[in-house]
């Protein structure tokens, strides 16, 4: 039986957010930019749901020949990790959940996303002068103009796409007991996008989840301190594999 990593990035970037951390893995590893980013094609009907994402994900494992694979997601990408788990435990071998949430977006949230949605629809990419707080004070000026050429290269329809189905992507509080993979879970103590206590009941939930606080890093906490998350992720990895 084939293993691997799967690397699933966040909103609104693609699959080069993981650059750093492909080239610190031995193992082999998945990174697909999902449905309508990094010049892949759209998904259907214009909403890209966790599901469809799931399935992008999926494909990609198959792509690359990996039975079963340590799953990483950072926010977004830890939304779709949820449902890779909900759709595909057989699939999945560990988890690391890095920045990222459990519930559902409260009513007020998704109609915030629905608006962005309406506004990138009517006035393309807005996100590239106005970006979500990605990064923190800290974060050098070139990773800056990193983050926002990964942002620009997006189009906003696919941007649209994700902010609607993150609006309705469905509570994933009630799986957290039915995990019973080797679990890590990231959080960085600069992150206003999704503070470390939401990130961190994640871990209170998973039995025999570890939890880790990367210092002196946003929300992207891969970007701003690589070696730190690379060297987390390697470690899991190594254990994820040792017990199959």
């Amino acid at each position: 039986m084939s293993v691997g990593v799967l690397l699933v990035h966040a909103f609104p970037l693609d699959a080069r957010m993981w650059d750093d951390q492909v080239g610190s893995l031995e193992a082999p590893v998945v990174a697909p930019s999902l449905p309508g980013f990094g010049g892949t094609a759209p998904a259907p009907g214009g909403v890209m749901t966790m599901d469809v994402a799931a399935t992008r994900c999926l494909g990609a494992l198959d792509g690359a020949g990996v039975d079963r694979a340590v799953v990483c997601g950072l926010s977004m990408g830890g939304y779709v990790a949820f449902e890779l788990w909900r759709r595909a435990r057989d699939r999945v071998a560990g988890l690391v959940l890095a920045n990222t949430r459990a519930e559902a977006d409260a009513p007020e949230a998704a109609a915030r996303r629905r608006a962005l949605a309406d506004r990138l629809r009517l006035e393309g990419n807005v996100l590239v002068d106005d970006p979500p707080p990605l990064l923190s004070d800290g974060a050098s000026e070139a990773l800056r103009a990193r983050v926002r050429a990964t942002i620009a290269d997006q189009p906003a329809a696919a941007i649209a796409a994700a902010a609607l189905g993150m609006a309705e992507r469905p509570d994933s509080t009630p799986d957290l007991v039915s995990i019973d993979v080797p679990t890590l879970v990231v959080t960085s103590d600069r992150d206003v996008l999704i503070p470390p206590d939401v990130t961190a009941a994640i871990a209170g939930a998973i039995r025999g989840a570890e939890l880790v606080t990367i210092a002196d890093a946003g929300h992207l906490s891969n970007l701003e301190r690589p070696e730190a998350f690379s060297r987390l992720l390697l470690d899991h990895a190594t254990r994820c594999f040792a017990g199959r």
